[in-house]
């Protein structure tokens, strides 16, 4: 998909504020409101924008610990990634997994209330995954300010 300059702005300004008015959104790309409803949806439909939704507070919200979780598996067989994939999928507090290169399979990232939260987590649910020979833990002491995915991705 072609995205042009316009298409670009529209795209800033949604991640921005998702609930923006499409009257705020048209005047900040100099579009009339149906020609920006028209981008929108086309942008929509093109999978450029997945969907929308809210950043949540997580420590208003009570999650304390963010946990980067390195886990290593018995074989690579397709079947088995895919049993651990859906297995992962079903654990409440995991909110990312990611096949990735190097020493490990996967990283995982989890949210928990506290670190008794997360040993729960550990013992309850990653400690019974499917072919898991190794679980590195890490925890995030502080969030640093980097770009936002918009600004990654279209530029500043």
């Amino acid at each position: 998909m072609h995205i042009d300059r316009i298409d670009r702005a529209i795209l800033r300004v949604l991640a921005d504020d998702a609930r923006a008015p499409v009257a705020r959104v048209a005047d900040a790309c100099g579009l009339s409101q149906s020609a920006c409803s028209r981008r929108i949806a086309a942008l929509e439909a093109a999978g450029a924008i997945r969907g929308y939704g809210a950043r949540l507070g997580a420590r208003r919200l009570g999650v304390h610990v963010t946990a980067l979780v390195d886990i290593t598996l018995s074989t690579q067989v397709e079947e088995d990634l895919a049993a651990f994939e859906r297995a992962v999928g079903a654990i409440p507090g995991v909110v990312g997994c990611a096949l990735v290169s190097g020493g490990q399979d996967y990283r995982l990232t989890i949210l928990a209330r506290d670190l008794d939260d997360y040993e729960r987590l550990h013992r309850e649910h990653l400690g019974r995954l499917p072919g898991v020979t190794t679980i590195n833990s890490s925890f995030v002491l502080r969030e640093v300010p980097t770009l936002g995915e918009a600004e990654a991705m279209l530029g500043t």
